[in-house]
């Protein structure tokens, strides 16, 4: 339910709709918008809501919220939510670029990378610490020191740290490094994550499952978000279909959708969407060219000797091409990179 107040509704009136949705059970959520201030009662639906609320001084309409998910609902909140961590700023009129490899290998090559990431326009630093991998052999990270290379790694260029955590037991050490706290699709619907990464404060990356409805996805956001973090990023990293052409299918159509049924930025992965490094490019053009408020996207100075997912990673070099490129296509479409 929200509860919209009239352009002249004072304090006070503000603060007694919230006692009475208090005193119905429910959570009261106050958004201040630029020209009007709105009131959610998030919960159950309760009888005699609406009848108690309507008349109240200041109320200029009470209206049901129809979607599942109420905290990360458009109608909820119609202006766009802008998520910030440093310089990085992910949801406003210019599309924010986290790049950097998919794991963190040493001191010296994140480093480097970053310095060369940061001159060509990156404002995040991509860099796995804790790697969750399909094969237990593979390799997984080099768990706090790779967390401490990272840092070293902002201490010389700036860039905001985005890094995956993979269990709630670990958010609280990956809090002391990160900027930004990705959750992996793996974990999508890993409750008591999204609850921890909540509690924490901290800007989140959320990416969706590889078979998540949209529904699943806007829901599992509304965990962190129902813990009073309203910093959550929706990452469309792509789904698995029949196709084999590319690692998993990138459906960009979900950019638009995303921004029409919800106000949290959306993030595109063209990396792990197809799985080809050589369709990173294009992607990325495409994805701008959707409405995408980001990219991520997988960089290494020697993609074939990387130590996971080199097929899907592209050099600096490529990094700086696709740059100049999609600058071009993000002034086509009346936003900057």
């Amino acid at each position: 339910m929200i509860v919209v107040m009239k352009t002249d509704a004072t304090p006070a009136q503000i603060d007694h709709l919230s006692r009475e949705i208090e005193g119905f059970g429910l959570k009261p959520q106050v958004i201040v918008g630029t020209h009007q201030t709105v009131i959610a009662a998030i919960g159950e639906e309760r009888a005699g809501l609406v009848e108690a609320l309507e008349p109240a001084e200041g109320v200029e309409k009470v209206l049901p919220i129809m979607a599942p998910y109420k905290r990360a609902s458009s109608e909820l909140k119609r202006e766009r939510t802008v998520v910030k961590a440093r310089d990085l700023a992910v949801g406003g009129n210019r599309v924010a670029v986290i790049a950097g490899p998919c794991s963190v290998e040493s001191e010296e090559q994140i480093v480097a990378l970053a310095i060369k990431l940061k001159a060509k326009g990156a404002t995040g630093l991509r860099g796995g610490a804790f790697k969750p991998r399909t094969s237990p052999y593979s390799f997984q990270g080099h768990k706090e020191d790779g967390l401490k290379m990272l840092a070293a790694a902002r201490a010389e260029t700036g860039l905001a740290i985005v890094t995956e955590v993979m269990a709630p037991e670990h958010v609280e050490l990956i809090s002391k490094y990160a900027d930004v706290l990705q959750i992996g699709a793996r974990n999508m619907q890993n409750y008591q994550l999204l609850q921890a990464v909540g509690d924490s404060g901290k800007p989140a990356l959320l990416k969706r499952g590889m078979s998540a409805t949209m529904d699943e996805f806007l829901l599992a956001a509304e965990y962190i978000l129902d813990r009073g973090n309203p910093n959550v990023m929706l990452c469309e990293r792509g789904i698995r279909t029949f196709e084999d052409h590319t690692r998993f299918t990138l459906p960009l159509a979900s950019v638009p959708y995303l921004q029409d049924k919800s106000h949290l930025p959306v993030v595109v992965d063209p990396s792990h969407g197809t799985g080809k490094s050589k369709l990173v490019e294009p992607m990325c053009k495409a994805a701008i060219a959707a409405g995408a408020d980001a990219l991520i996207i997988e960089v290494h100075d020697d993609p074939e000797h990387a130590m996971s997912d080199g097929a899907q990673t592209i050099t600096p070099a490529a990094f700086a091409t696709l740059m100049a490129k999609c600058r071009r296509v993000a002034e086509a479409v009346d936003r900057g990179l």
